[in-house]
């Protein structure tokens, strides 16, 4: 079982008001008599007392009458953000149907209609991420302020995925549009490695975008201006991750999907000051490296012997060129420069 998913006589948050705050952590129908009485519940909702598994097969049933795979990933957000205990067991019990929902492929289509379909992923005023206006960023301390304020004693985050939205899988930059890969990933992590959900921090930084599409759409979300140059670029996007890192200094910073150029930028001003990687330059990286060892030993030619044709240079590409190289260096004493000549 998933951190956060609490059992039937979990408690259920409380509003700054004082009344039930049954969103993003209750049992919904699965909360027993003695808890309904306790919190005033009484004749406010169905009298059937649930287990999870009758609310699994219905929020199941739900999600198999959507037509689209958009309309399911509208469902399962509103879901995750009104019944989180549920979304987290509906998905593990059904990752195979469920993952390409909640990220790839869908996710893509869902980031470049997030600003239609937003007000739909969750109930108004519910917190889901910090959106970081660079307008905002002198503000940043108060930012954090207010995220400490929204969360539960001894909720701190310990870990945040945060982009700039600059390019968003293979679609290009889609501004504050890109906040769905971090939310998306972090669903992954929660699903495959058991991270505590109400500790994990989507965050998107939003500095603009180049892509006309979104400054001329009525209905676009993000600040309405090109992207800054590099200079204020580095100075915004360091005030804020200098901020995160004094106010939450044990929480994972994983970099995500950011231009080329920014995304080595950012990993190398901050790699040995905080705790942090980027996804795309080494995450990509490990992972196309096993397969490549792999495939060398299935092939019994020599990784020295090897060509090796790379399609494009994205910060992805560039990722695996680098721990290849170091890969060849480290493990098979070749040389650098002979090393890259394999490419």
């Amino acid at each position: 079982m998933a951190p956060g998913m609490e059992t039937e006589s979990s408690s259920v948050r409380r509003s700054r008001s004082g009344s039930p705050d049954l969103i993003a952590s209750n049992a919904g129908t699965a909360l027993p008599y003695a808890t309904r009485s306790a919190l005033h519940l009484k004749g406010l909702v169905p009298s059937g007392v649930e287990d999870f598994r009758a609310q699994e097969l219905r929020a199941l049933e739900q999600l198999n009458m959507k037509s689209t795979n958009l309309e399911k990933y509208i469902f399962l957000s509103w879901l995750r953000s009104t019944n989180i205990n549920l979304f987290y067991r509906l998905v593990l019990h059904n990752l195979k149907e469920i993952a390409p929902v909640i990220y790839t492929p869908t996710v893509g289509q869902a980031c470049q209609e997030y600003s239609h379909i937003y007000p739909f992923l969750a109930p108004p005023n519910s917190v889901d991420g910090l959106y970081i206006p660079l307008p905002e960023v002198d503000n940043i301390e108060e930012i954090i302020q207010n995220y400490k304020e929204s969360i539960a004693e001894g909720s701190e985050p310990e870990i945040t995925v945060i982009t700039d939205g600059s390019r968003i899988l293979g679609l290009g930059d889609l501004g504050m549009n890109g906040m769905g890969i971090p939310v998306g990933k972090l669903q992954l992590y929660v699903a495959a490695a058991g991270l505590n959900p109400e500790r994990c921090l989507p965050i998107v930084l939003d500095f603009g975008t180049d892509t006309q599409k979104y400054l001329d759409d009525p209905l676009y979300l993000g600040i309405r201006q090109k992207r800054p140059e590099d200079k204020a670029f580095y100075a915004a996007a360091n005030r804020v991750v200098e901020a995160l890192h004094m106010a939450f200094p044990n929480m994972f910073i994983q970099f995500e999907d950011f231009s080329t150029d920014h995304a080595f930028g950012l990993l190398e001003q901050w790699r040995e000051r905080a705790l942090c990687f980027n996804d795309d330059i080494q995450g990509t990286g490990c992972v196309i490296l096993g397969g490549f060892i792999s495939a060398v030993e299935q092939a019994g030619i020599p990784a020295k012997d090897q060509r090796i044709l790379f399609v494009g240079a994205g910060s992805a590409g560039v990722g695996v060129a680098k721990q290849l190289v170091d890969y060849f260096v480290i493990e098979h004493k070749i040389p650098e420069e002979e090393a890259k000549a394999m490419f």
